[in-house]
């Protein structure tokens, strides 16, 4: 039974052919990159530079230098957080946080940073007027995800940031889920830190992301080592992004985000809300989320009565050959803020490449189920 694959808010798949060849290119013809002047080494440069400057264009960031990258999403979320909290500060965050926001700020509070997680509607989402009756004068970080990854809801980062800029204090959005999917311009939008992963919406490979850095923004490094640069010199560069890139990078696979993110974006709303609408006429299906008539990202979660999630999706797998995300989604804020902490949810989160029936067999095989605890 050919696998219809629905867990693309987790890791993007299948991968995109050009991907493929630009990382194979990258092992065949490239060594390491700033470290040497022969000719593979030279090559090695050229394709993190190529990188740097394709994303950069994706986002509207004028100064390439202004990406800095990172394994993923979470390391350029620790960065960031890390980079500007000290002792005594202050962090607001959003109601729907990852648990790449969420457990940061809670190590943190071991030397003395605190957070407010700020009121949100039904849906999670926070407006300006809780964020500001959640700041502080020693608040120093508003955080917020642009998407969220268990309900799909949208965050008004336009909004938030402005309030952020008027208080002068630093705007974090996690694209995780919105990178690749939705437009971004971060010159013209009040953002002055957005991390995000390769292997998402992207359709890049994981173990790659980046954290754009507003430029004259500058944070502390999570670690030190050589970059390639200065090394008549014992001290960690103070120039980005050499200043938060340590160690050789993952020119592999930094050649296989480059190809990805000059990639056509491909919308995936129609897929979603044909799921959504779906789902919406399967008795025993309760969904999440904002609706069919509010702006979300390209997921769709559900419970199912009578079911446990995880073991739905098991079901899903070995019965339909349907992939599927079960459980809290590494979201435990999320779900406690939307009251779903006690049971978790199934997220369906279609792709470019899932077909229209594809979308019938996935809700051909949760009316079955729903038939079955009837």
């Amino acid at each position: 039974m050919p696998l219809i694959y629905l867990d693309n808010a987790a890791t993007s798949w299948p991968k995109p052919q050009p991907v493929i060849e630009a990382m194979t290119r990258a092992l065949e013809q490239s060594a390491s990159p700033g470290r040497s002047g022969h000719r593979m080494a030279t090559a090695a440069d050229e394709l993190v530079f190529g990188c740097r400057e394709a994303l950069a264009d994706l986002l509207g960031a004028p100064d390439p230098g202004s990406i800095a990258f990172t394994s993923g999403a979470t390391e350029a979320l620790n960065l960031a957080i890390k980079g500007i909290l000290r002792p005594g500060d202050h962090a607001v965050i959003s109601p729907l946080e990852h648990h790449a926001v969420l457990r940061p700020l809670k190590a943190l509070e071991s030397i003395g940073v605190t957070f407010t997680v700020a009121e949100g509607d039904r849906h999670g989402r926070m407006s300006p007027l809780t964020l500001q009756k959640a700041l502080k004068a020693e608040t120093r970080l508003v955080v917020a995800c642009h998407a969220s990854n268990v309900n799909g809801a949208l965050q008004p980062i336009a909004e938030l940031g402005a309030l952020a800029r008027q208080r002068d204090i630093p705007f974090l959005v996690d694209g995780a889920q919105s990178v690749g999917h939705l437009p971004i311009n971060v010159d013209s939008l009040p953002i002055d830190l957005l991390a995000f992963p390769g292997h998402k919406g992207l359709r890049g490979p994981q173990g790659t992301g980046a954290l754009y850095i507003r430029p004259g923004l500058e944070l502390e490094p999570l670690q030190q080592g050589g970059t390639g640069s200065e090394s008549e010199s014992p001290y960690q560069p103070r120039f980005a992004p050499d200043r938060y890139e340590s160690g050789t990078p993952n020119t592999p696979g930094l050649a296989g985000l480059a190809a990805a993110a000059r990639l056509p974006r491909e919308e995936v709303r129609e897929r979603t809300a044909a799921l959504r609408e779906g789902l919406a006429r399967i008795p025993g299906v309760e969904a999440l989320g904002p609706g069919p008539d509010a702006d979300q990202v390209g997921l769709v979660a559900f419970h199912l009565v009578g079911w446990d999630c995880t073991q739905a999706c098991g079901e899903l797998d070995r019965r339909f050959s349907i992939a599927a995300r079960g459980g809290l989604h590494c979201a435990w804020l999320a779900h406690r803020s939307l009251g779903t902490l006690d049971r978790g949810s199934i997220r369906f989160s279609p792709g470019p490449t899932t077909t229209e029936a594809d979308i019938a067999a996935a809700l051909a095989a949760v009316r079955t189920l729903a038939k079955g605890r009837a």
